[in-house]
Order: C-alpha cells, then structure tokens, then sequence
C-alpha cells in the first residue's frame, strides 16, 4: 500500500505546476491585452498615412513601394 501515496503525491505536484503554468499564461495574455489598448489609444490612424517627401521646389514626389 506505500506505492500508492507516492502516486497520489506525484499527481498533486503535477497538478500544482499545471495550475501555475496556467496562471502565469493568463496573466500574460492580461498583460499582452493592456499593451494593445494602451498602444492603439495613442494613435492608430498616424503609422498608415504614407509619408509625403517633396524636392527641391515644393513639388511632392512620387511614394515607392515602401513607402505603403
């Protein structure tokens, strides 16, 4: 009967290390969502507007293939 209590302890300490495992991962994906808020309040719109360079005279030249 003494192999028996051992099983049972191994399987509450696995248990035990699942839980926090799960714990930790929820308290980062909390973390992860508050960033997201906090970068999408400042300003969403600004990064995709491209940026417009112009020559010499004031004229606006053309935008490049990375400039989308």
């Amino acid at each position: 009967m003494g192999g028996n209590s051992r099983t049972t302890f191994a399987k509450r300490q696995k248990e035990r290390a699942r839980q926090e495992k799960q714990a930790e991962k929820a308290q980062r994906r909390a973390q992860r969502k508050t960033q997201q808020k906090e970068e999408g309040a400042v300003s969403p719109a600004s990064s995709a507007d491209p940026v417009v360079t112009y020559d010499e005279e004031g004229n606006p030249q053309g935008l490049g293939f990375h400039d989308f």
